[in-house]
């Protein structure tokens, strides 16, 4: 029994397909069933059914498959002890980032922490918080980017940055006239937001105060995948969003003129460092998480004055 045949099972598991698994894998299909066929015969158990398309494991062998998860996280953990006794940075950092923060927030400090850090290699995905959460518990992801609080002691969260929620309207808009506005002030009727499944609809549903139900009465209904769709349906077919401040950033000045506060207590979002229990890469959590505090910030135009959140 080697490592290399615990992370063919690992992959044969995730994909389902043994084609596929020896191609994430970088062997050849032959290779990798021989590994695995050549392990189930050592221990004397099958491992995987291969009468079922797709491929399935055995009950024995989904037992083994979490063991083999377990044992290849230990040794990773071993390495990056290692590594950080002789104080270096390096390896492998393997991130997902909520699609409400990656556009606006990767462009700040990207390029710079690659450029210092050659050799940290990058591996990041968007996908949904609820996503994010399981790939971190099963080891799939190191760290997520996510908004917090997640009220949930199983995870660890670093605070980043604190970001203001503002409205954003299309010309014609009776809460333009205004300069700061109150949650009330938003006609829900004329309300765009994203899908269900972002943590961000959630929030603006919770801080603003709004109830999903009341949110419904055009004829057209349509939920957005993006906040960039978000503006551009304000732009195109009229009504009202509510944007994280980090976006307005890239907003062109015809459109920040369509930007409204909220009157104080302002609806905010954190943004964090989420990594899941007891984290040993630890020397490179702190570089990104450096990087990031060194590069982004949030600029504010607020009562004739510009704010600076440094983050």
């Amino acid at each position: 029994m080697n490592f290399h045949q615990l992370e063919y099972i690992i992959a044969v598991d995730t994909f389902r397909h043994f084609g596929k698994a020896a191609e994430s894998c970088f062997v050849t299909q032959p290779t990798l069933s021989m590994m695995i066929q050549k392990l189930e015969e050592e221990i004397g158990v099958t491992i995987f059914d291969r009468s079922k398309q797709p491929v399935i494991p055995t009950i024995v062998g989904t037992e083994i498959i979490q063991k083999a998860k377990t044992v290849l996280k230990e040794l990773r953990e071993i390495k990056e002890i290692a590594s950080i006794f002789k104080d270096e940075i390096h390896g492998e950092l393997k991130i997902g980032i909520i699609p409400t923060v990656a556009p606006y927030l990767l462009p700040h400090f990207l390029k710079k922490f690659l450029m210092k850090y050659p050799v940290i290699k990058l591996r990041i995905s968007e996908h949904t918080t609820e996503i994010i959460l399981e790939k971190l518990e099963r080891g799939i992801l190191d760290v997520g980017v996510l908004a917090t609080p997640l009220n949930n002691r199983s995870y660890f969260e670093q605070s980043l940055y604190r970001e203001e929620f503002v409205v954003y309207a299309s010309k014609g808009e009776k809460i333009l006239n205004k300069k700061y506005l109150l949650a009330e002030d938003i006609n829900v009727e004329h309300l765009w937001l994203l899908e269900e499944g972002h943590c961000l609809r959630s929030q603006i549903v919770h801080l603003c105060e709004l109830k999903k139900q009341a949110i419904s009465h055009n004829n057209l209904h349509y939920e957005a995948g993006s906040i960039d769709s978000l503006i551009k349906i304000v732009d195109q077919s009229k009504g009202i969003t509510i944007l994280p401040e980090l976006a307005t950033l890239y907003l062109n000045k015809k459109q920040k003129l369509c930007i409204r506060h909220f009157k104080p207590p302002v609806p905010v979002r954190e943004i964090s460092l989420v990594t899941y229990r007891y984290f040993v890469k630890a020397s490179l959590l702190e570089a990104l998480k450096k990087e990031i505090l060194d590069n982004v910030h949030i600029f504010i135009s607020q009562k004739k004055k510009q704010i600076v959140i440094e983050i």
